[in-house]
């Protein structure tokens, strides 16, 4: 498999980095981000770009992968709806409408939130801008696309949030979220089992477009229906 992902120096796209480069099934890798990860592996090949809008002259380098990795996301606190659509509904189906002309076979996979708005006519602002990005990219012509929803995700294996802001929350939500993932183990996925769902759906498909957290969580773990 050859996979490509969108936002790998976030927290999640750490993890899903970290995941594809230690999976023998995932044979090349394309971080594309606005900075370099600081990671250097033989399978890593990386894309560094400022204006995530506009993918002209970039068609050579997006071309030939099977699957997507997204993983870009802004919070919504303090934003506007017509700033939050362009930064979250805007730029995904920008890269994502290159890619469905460029790479017919592939499988997509968005990281979405808990709690989406798939009616897009909620209270919710975030939620439906969320739920209207999501019903967008199913319309694509995709070999599939999968939208995750996981929720509350625990950081492992070295995983930290790369924003000062989400690291200083983190430092004190992320003993309570282990906490809550032991006594609760279905109510967390780790960023390790986010990876490792998005590889294992990419390779084998799953029943339904929309996987919320107990899904993923049962794809990761090996009972899932992928």
């Amino acid at each position: 498999m050859r996979a490509m992902i969108f936002g790998a120096t976030g927290m999640v796209g750490q993890g899903v980095l970290r995941e594809c480069l230690r999976d023998p099934q995932v044979t090349h890798v394309l971080a594309v981000g606005r900075r370099p990860t600081g990671v250097s592996h033989p399978k890593l090949a990386e894309l560094v770009r400022r204006d995530f809008h506009d993918w002209s002259a970039a068609d050579e380098a997006l071309a030939g992968w099977d699957a997507c990795f997204f993983t870009l996301g802004v919070s919504a606190a303090g934003m506007s709806e017509a700033d939050y659509t362009r930064t979250t509904y805007d730029l995904t189906l920008a890269a994502a409408t290159t890619l469905a002309r460029l790479n017919s076979g592939m499988t997509f996979i968005y990281v979405s939130g808990a709690g989406t708005d798939s009616t897009e006519r909620g209270r919710m602002m975030w939620a439906r801008v969320k739920g209207r990005t999501e019903n967008a990219l199913l319309r694509l012509p995709f070999r599939a696309a999968y939208m995750f929803r996981p929720g509350m995700i625990e950081a492992v294996g070295g995983v930290r949030p790369s924003n000062a802001l989400y690291r200083r929350s983190y430092a004190v939500l992320g003993p309570v979220i282990g906490l809550v993932r032991r006594l609760f183990p279905n109510q967390v996925v780790t960023t390790a089992e986010v990876g490792r769902a998005m590889i294992r759906v990419a390779g084998g498909g799953y029943p339904r477009p929309v996987l919320e957290r107990a899904d993923i969580a049962a794809v990761a773990r090996g009972s899932g229906g992928a």
